[in-house]
């Protein structure tokens, strides 16, 4: 075979092979002549565009293209120009593809100059990229998703998903920039829930989280859209109102605001209630500065409960010195018991009849270095607030035993001595066994230990509470209801809990021999605990009017000042001597 067969038979092969490629090539293939007509096309290339071979050849590329991409893609830019350089066409494109019914599709066309003996062409091939495409948006609109959820996580509390500190300074910063130019202005409303650390500790995380939702949700509720309701952590929210006429409008809101926070939150079974404080400050008046806002309305926030909770307070300057001593005293505090500042006074509980002492409460003081002897209410918020509460409890629980057995040890013939517990005790898992703790430690009969609880303390999750009282009443301590009268109008639990003693509150004893309305109130208390064989003990007796009046009602026991003050261990020691108090009716 000589050397011109050989080439024709490599050449013949050769494009046989290509002719193969060319038709089973996986991938869409045009050629197309140096003025972009279309010469050749394959069968995959008719199938992704959707015409006949017949209706492609000699028609310009641009067939297979939108209208928008033909003016910068003309096919003489396909090739390569005369200069020496790569015209920007050449290599890999992406753009839309036009299909015969009309409609776009993403493509990737590489393009290939290619000489022949019949002159320069065009070698096109093809894919649809619209799977890859959209995987990328995709991932794209992940991206997107995922930056704005980290956006509005940083900007939002996890559990409320209301503005938080940084989004409401934002905004605060802004409407004051605002209110500025229109000379206009706004108020900034810092609310605190009253006593919702006892919710916490007593009914546990998970329900104070509910409760932190549902006040949320109508916090909200209470507000316009162009105002921010914000949560700063714990139980605190602040509230921005962008822009008010007068300051009484702020007003209107918060007690609109106090109103729906008080009414009852339904919580799984449980229906809890629980109050608010708010603090206003107002912009230009309060400050001009959203650190300075929040900060007065802050102090105005703690001014309102002091005052009693469940109320508003708008900013003054003179509380900025109030709220300045009330952190000085909250730092004294937390270091009293190392200094052994507290200390335990003593009040005498007396039988009407007979006049003898039938027993004594232990009553709480502080011994201030430098503002002389504190009563509890000077300072029980501030250990309720700061969490000394069970600390200061457990302290005064086991001074007054420590103090009872001591009487005993000496020979006096003591009585038994009242305690009072607060609700956030009460609830403590551990508080029965540090009763009985405090019991063994001092070795001191039950039966000199009476602890005094609140009504309000009593009905919250009454089951629990029932049995912790059957504990205690297991033990051999006795129990009593203080205040009673002033709680929960439901007297049903008095035939559930095993209380021995109700102390009717002092309250009902003021003007009690000129007021019908008081004195038919104790009557009818004394006659309830007569009924159930509950002794009854009228706190606040004062005046011999008042000893009479109860006397004549047939009270078994009275307190108060008109038999004696509370007086140290040392100085009540000498009223056991004594043994009476008044004269024997």
């Amino acid at each position: 075979m000589n050397e011109t067969s050989s080439s024709m038979e490599r050449l013949i092969e050769r494009e046989a092979l290509l002719e193969t490629l060319f038709a089973f090539s996986p991938d869409a293939i045009v050629v197309t002549y140096a003025d972009g007509r279309i010469k050749e096309t394959n069968t995959q290339l008719e199938r992704l565009f959707g015409f006949h071979a017949n209706e492609l050849l000699g028609h310009p590329i641009e067939i297979l293209i939108p209208e928008r991409y033909r003016q910068n893609y003309h096919a003489h830019r396909m090739v390569y120009d005369d200069q020496p350089h790569i015209h920007p066409m050449a290599g890999v494109l992406e753009l839309f593809g036009l299909h015969r019914d009309g409609t776009e599709f993403p493509i990737a066309i590489m393009l290939s100059p290619v000489e022949t003996p019949r002159g320069r062409m065009v070698l096109g091939v093809i894919r649809d990229i619209t799977e890859r495409k959209q995987i990328e948006e995709d991932a794209r609109n992940r991206r997107a998703l995922f930056e704005g959820e980290m956006s509005h996580l940083a900007q939002h509390d996890a559990l409320t998903d209301l503005p938080n500190r940084l989004l409401l300074n934002d905004r605060l910063t802004q409407a004051i920039s605002l209110a500025c130019r229109n000379h206009s202005q706004l108020a900034v409303l810092f609310l605190d829930l009253d006593g919702f650390k006892h919710i916490n500790d007593s009914l546990g995380h998970s329900v104070g989280d509910k409760l932190l939702q549902s006040v949320a949700e109508r916090l909200s509720a209470c507000v316009r859209k162009s105002d921010t309701v914000s949560r700063q952590g714990g139980d605190e929210f602040v509230i921005l109102l962008s822009e008010v006429t007068h300051a009484a409008d702020a007003a209107i809101i918060a007690e609109k605001i106090i109103a729906e926070v008080k009414r009852a939150h339904r919580i799984g079974k449980d229906r809890l209630r629980i109050s608010a404080s708010i603090g206003l400050s107002t912009y230009p008046t309060d400050g001009e500065d959203a650190e300075t806002l929040i900060k007065n309305a802050d102090t105005a926030m703690y001014d309102a409960k002091q005052s009693g909770r469940d109320k508003y307070r708008f900013f003054k300057s003179q509380m900025s010195f109030q709220a300045v001593e009330r952190q000085s005293l909250e730092q004294q505090l937390r270091y009293a018991l190392e200094r052994e500042e507290l200390l335990v006074h003593y009040q005498p509980k007396v039988n009407l009849k007979t006049g003898a002492i039938t027993g004594v409460e232990a009553l709480l003081r502080w011994q201030h270095p430098e503002r002389g002897l504190l009563l509890p209410r000077e300072f029980l918020a501030i250990a309720e607030d700061t969490g000394l509460t069970i600390g200061v409890g457990r302290w005064v629980l086991g001074k007054a035993c420590t103090q009872v057995r001591e009487w005993l040890d000496t020979g006096l013939l003591a009585v038994p001595v009242a305690v009072n517990i607060s609700a956030l005790e009460f609830r403590n898992r551990q508080f029965v066994q540090g009763v009985q703790d405090v019991l063994r430690d001092t070795c001191l009969d039950p039966k000199y230990l009476e602890l005094e609880l609140t009504e309000s303390g009593l009905m919250r999750r009454a089951e629990p509470i029932a049995h912790a009282l059957g504990q205690l009443k297991a033990i051999g301590v006795r129990l009593a209801i203080d205040d009673f009268g002033t709680g929960y109008s439901s007297l049903s639990y008095l035939t559930r809990f095993p209380i021995d003693t109700l102390k009717l509150d002092q309250s009902f004893l003021n003007d009690i021999v000129v007021d019908s309305d008081r004195a038919i109130i104790v009557d009818a208390v004394v006659r309830l605990g007569r009924n159930l064989k509950k002794k009854v003990v009228a706190e606040g007796v004062e005046t011999p009017e008042q000893l009479r009046f109860i006397q004549d009602l047939g009270c078994d026991e009275g307190q108060g000042y008109y038999f004696s003050p509370p007086v140290s261990a040392e100085q009540f020691a000498k009223f056991i001597e004594t043994g009476l108090l008044i004269q024997p009716l």
